[in-house]
């Protein structure tokens, strides 16, 4: 599949030929990444940082916090590859650093060893230096400590001549099961298409900053229909994962999708372009889209508003809700609404006692002696919980992102029991 890439510079997202010739300023990147994170993981790369001239950490950090990222570019330790992701990388590029000693300290499915490559050859220090190594053998050397290489073909970045589709097959056989991703000559959506039939990500600066593509066809080029109309069967889901219905794609649609920022789809009775609420106001913020293994399907990951997805007025297609989703959508509701002197009243209007029964049904939870005892009262602190995250402004979304977000910490907190103070 495709990783849009952006390369910065001076804080900008920048295009670079043959790693020398700035040709494109592309400005501000956080709205590029806000477009680019929709469809998968963005190669973010520090070259001030790589050519030992600066760095664009507090620029990545923004990023991180607000797209999947994988982060490269002046990572020359563990400590500064942990650092990152403990920030929030879901993984890190590795280039001079990728040695056995560095990595074997690293979790392998965390990192991604780039080898700069000019004519075969192994390129360092901003593609400058020699090191009369091959890409073969440094993969050779590499693959058992990493999840991932970035090849870059050095003689053919930012020149958009198209790749070498007999080389990256053989390079993405040497690999395996590591994941190959090829950079450096992408033209055509075409060129994507051939990288992830070979099992390799294709990534794209230059062709999308310069509209050789945009970002949907670039996203299409490896998807393969097995219907006869050429649609796509498209699954609709709230952040959580839970299905919401079925909906049908095209290239056109999954375009005025990532152009709205809306959920778009093709409707086969009105042959052409549906947006969801339009008429209704049950309206869909598009989060993110996905491809199936096959690439004959996609996920539409959305946020829901109004009544629910189905045109019958329910939250899915399914039915209702169920479990902590409707927990949640029906709390934020009683919160809203809440007629003075009702018990969701007092939870949201008494923090007093909000605290209270949080405190009774944890320590209920924990005297609880048989799966079923514990259950319930497990359902309970969740409840309070939830209430005093919704009367924070926290949703069930924000908490599960917490969540996800402490996963891709490699650090962890020793957990031990914060001891109270006397009197408290």
């Amino acid at each position: 599949m495709i990783v849009p890439s952006i390369d910065l510079m001076d804080g900008n997202a920048v295009q670079l030929v043959g790693g020398k010739e700035k040709v494109l300023d592309a400005g501000d990147p956080i709205p590029i990444a806000e477009r680019f994170g929709m469809v998968g993981e963005i190669a973010v790369i520090d070259l001030d940082a790589a050519l030992g001239r600066g760095s664009n950490a507090d620029r990545i950090r923004e990023l991180v916090r607000m797209a999947p990222c994988r982060v490269g570019g002046g990572i020359r330790d563990v400590d500064a590859a942990i650092e990152w992701l403990d920030a929030g990388a879901r993984r890190v590029i590795l280039g001079t650093a990728a040695t056995p000693e560095v990595l074997r300290e690293l979790p392998r499915e965390r990192v991604i060893a780039a080898l700069d490559a000019r004519d075969g050859e192994v390129v360092t220090e901003g593609w400058t230096r020699r090191t009369g190594d091959t890409v073969e053998a440094r993969i050779a050397e590499l693959r058992q400590y990493v999840s991932g290489f970035l090849v870059t073909f050095v003689e053919r970045e930012g020149r958009m001549g198209g790749l070498p589709d007999e080389r990256i097959a053989e390079l993405a056989r040497l690999a395996a099961p590591a994941k190959l991703t090829v950079a450096g000559g992408v033209r055509t959506p075409e060129d994507i298409a051939i990288a992830d039939r070979a099992g390799c990500d294709a990534q794209v600066g230059m062709a999308l900053y310069t509209g050789a593509f945009d970002l949907a066809a670039g996203f299409c080029a490896p998807l393969r229909s097995d219907r006869a109309d050429g649609l796509f069967p498209t699954l609709v889901c709230d952040p959580s994962g839970r299905a919401l219905g079925l909906a049908y794609s095209n290239v056109e649609s999954v375009r005025r999708a990532l152009e709205l920022r809306q959920g778009v789809y093709y409707s086969r009775s009105r042959a052409g372009e549906w947006i969801k609420g339009a008429t209704s106001g049950d309206t869909q913020e598009l989060i993110a889209i996905d491809a199936d293994c096959d690439r004959d399907a996609l996920r539409f990951t959305v946020r829901q508003s109004g009544r629910g997805f189905c045109h019958l007025g329910t939250a899915t297609c399914f039915g209702e809700e169920r479990g902590l989703a409707a927990l949640d959508r029906t709390i934020a509701a009683r919160l809203e609404e809440a007629p003075s002197g009702s018990y969701t009243a007092r939870l949201r209007d008494e923090p007093g006692l909000l605290a209270s029964k949080l405190a009774e049904e944890a320590r209920e939870l924990i005297e609880s002696t048989d799966a079923a005892h514990a259950a319930e009262e497990a359902a309970d602190v969740m409840y309070f919980a939830l209430v005093a995250a919704r009367a924070r402004g926290a949703s069930l979304e924000h908490i599960e992102r917490a969540l996800d977000r402490r996963t891709t910490r490699v650090t962890r907190r020793a957990g031990d029991a914060k001891i109270e103070e006397a009197g408290s």
